[in-house]
């Protein structure tokens, strides 16, 4: 058993704390803190956040440095790992102050911090990768930017669902009919990503679509897209009960994000839902195209696709079986994932 120290959002439903309780799940103490939740009224308020976000919260260091040092002197027992989740918080002054407690520090970030979607936002992160002992990515792209960054250890995973949060319900009757809709899509709306480009074309096409998630009322397309938007964005059962209470799940990528998969690619079949995304190599890795999830190149595609699944009841089943059973095979749980990570770290002890 290991003594963790975990920094990272640990808010309701948040994916990083999914990570934190699956390290528990596998055998380990985790003794958590929060850096979100401590800088909430310099990172989440408006004016602040965007001038730090802008800056790679270059002016929050000597905040976070206090914070560190007092996290260092509370936590007890003494840590056999830092688990840093996301990272962009911390810069090289953090992770020194990390290292005195004389362990393995390591970044787990799941977004593009050597990209250029997110501007200068990781900046303090990048800047502090030759001190960490691993950094743990989900892109080819990336691994090999965080090598040419000077990092000394780099390992590039799959993302992850997590084997307790997002468990399908036993029984389909359970679903609150709330939840339950012919096709849905559970995101936000992202600035020049044309999610509700796509989604507006797919119902002008008869394609019957239901949306959960935030920021949608800043779409240009908003006065279309309204009737079809059911609430604010959902977690945990909530969210599984949207997947599995639908008879087809969208996945959108991320352009700016460099995305070839994203968690939902993994959540929605382990969730007991239908995928349906755009095709690309990584998702052709994943699952076999029209027996395990369906893929598209194009919304004329994707409204042939949804028509025809609508249509049909046993091959809609018959794709959520086999994506279910697919998924578990590929071992991208969060608690395979976190043991993949821990090996990695300790491989040469």
């Amino acid at each position: 058993m290991l003594n963790i120290l975990y920094l990272g959002d640990c808010s309701p439903g948040c994916t990083s704390l999914h990570r934190a309780d699956a390290l528990l799940r596998v055998g380990h103490s985790v003794v958590k803190f929060d850096p979100y939740k401590e800088f909430a009224g310099s990172i989440q308020t408006r004016i602040p956040g965007f001038l730090h976000h802008k800056t790679g919260f270059r002016f929050l260091q000597s905040k976070v440095i206090r914070w560190l040092n007092e996290v260092v002197i509370r936590t007890s027992p003494k840590p056999d790992l830092v688990w840093i989740d996301s990272g962009e918080l911390f810069g090289p002054s953090c992770i020194r102050v990390l290292k005195t407690l004389h362990c393995p520090v390591i970044v787990y970030n799941i977004d593009d911090p050597t990209g250029k979607r997110d501007g200068h936002k990781f900046d303090s992160l990048i800047k502090a990768m030759p001190l960490l002992d691993l950094i743990v990515v989900v892109r080819r792209e990336t691994e090999a930017e965080c090598w040419k960054l000077g990092a000394k250890r780099v390992l590039r995973i799959s993302r992850s669902y997590d084997e307790v949060a997002h468990q399908p319900f036993r029984d389909r009757n359970e679903i609150p009919e709330q939840f339950r809709s012919e096709v849905v899509f559970c995101g936000t709306w992202m600035n020049g990503e044309k999610r509700d480009e796509f989604i507006a074309d797919l119902i002008d096409q008869g394609v019957p679509v239901s949306i959960w998630g935030d920021r949608w009322e800043k779409s240009k397309n908003i006065s279309k897209l309204k009737p079809f938007w059911r609430g604010k964005t959902l977690r945990d059962r909530e969210y599984v009960a949207a997947v599995q209470g639908a008879k087809i799940c969208l996945g959108f990528l991320s352009k700016g994000n460099r995305d070839l998969h994203t968690t939902r690619s993994l959540e929605i079949p382990y969730s007991g839902g239908l995928f349906c995304a755009k095709r690309t190599t990584e998702h052709e890795e994943f699952y076999k195209d029209g027996v395990e999830a369906v893929f598209w190149s194009d919304t004329t595609e994707c409204a042939r696709l949804c028509k025809k699944l609508l249509a049909d009841d046993s091959l809609r089943e018959s794709i959520v079986k086999a994506g279910m059973i697919r998924v578990k095979a590929l071992k991208v749980g969060n608690e395979d994932i976190c043991k993949a990570i821990l090996d990695k770290v300790f491989e040469n002890h």
